[in-house]
């Protein structure tokens, strides 16, 4: 039943035209590409999660890349954000393959689900509150649909807030609101949270981020549930 009603919320999600800014947008970015990517043909739609129905542990980011979820049509796949990501989920057992590259590699989640605040890729990685909002029934739907979630590891603090927003919609108490930290821990009803700085170039490269930091997040989220 879990695999089905998180089908029937990708095919939603896919067939989505809700904010027309961000349309325009992942559509002209899909026909004009970029140049180290020209001979391929760009998905240009809203990304649907991905992983394992029965998964524990749920990792949120903010949105697709424009040249990697646009490109590719999986989450964090196809660009450097992604590679740190699933490199750090294979050494915790939580990817069979350590690198994402298309949605017909091979790659398969255990214990696991990726997700997104936002399902389509904004300019400038900004989605607005107004967007944001449009696209949140989709990750609370998706915690939903988990029926085995215990934990969301928040990638960065615009995950961490769409995060508790999908949990207040649920009917979750969240008060006080928790501000975003990484290595943050809160308890939301049945749900652990842990906070990881974003995988983004500008935190790797200044090492803000290190792939031990992001490994350590990591393990933490299997420990808080119980893999």
């Amino acid at each position: 039943m879990t695999a089905e009603a998180l089908g029937e919320i990708a095919a939603e999600i896919v067939r989505c035209r809700a904010c027309p800014r961000l349309v325009e947008w992942r559509e002209r970015v899909a026909r004009e590409k970029t140049a180290r990517f020209a001979d391929q043909e760009y998905w240009g739609r809203p990304v649907p999660g991905f992983g394992d129905p029965a998964a524990r542990v749920l990792v949120v980011g903010l949105a697709p890349a424009a040249h990697g979820g646009n490109r590719t049509g999986r989450i964090f796949t196809g660009d450097r954000s992604g590679d740190l990501l699933y490199a750090s989920m294979h050494r915790a057992g939580l990817a069979n393959l350590p690198t994402s590259v298309s949605r017909d590699d091979g790659l398969r989640l255990r214990d696991a689900y990726v997700a997104a605040v936002n399902r389509c890729a904004p300019p400038g990685n900004r989605p607005t509150p107004a967007e944001r909002d449009a696209c949140l029934p989709f990750l609370w739907r998706e915690i939903a649909g988990l029926e085995r979630l215990r934990v969301i590891v928040a990638l960065g603090a615009f995950a961490w807030d769409g995060a508790l927003r999908a949990l207040v919609q649920l009917g979750h108490r969240v008060r006080p609101r928790p501000r975003f930290a990484h290595g943050a821990e809160v308890e939301v009803g049945p749900f652990g949270m842990v906070g990881c700085f974003h995988p983004s170039q500008q935190n790797t490269f200044t090492g803000r981020l290190t792939p031990g930091m992001l490994d350590a997040m990591l393990e933490r989220a299997r420990e808080l549930a119980g893999a």
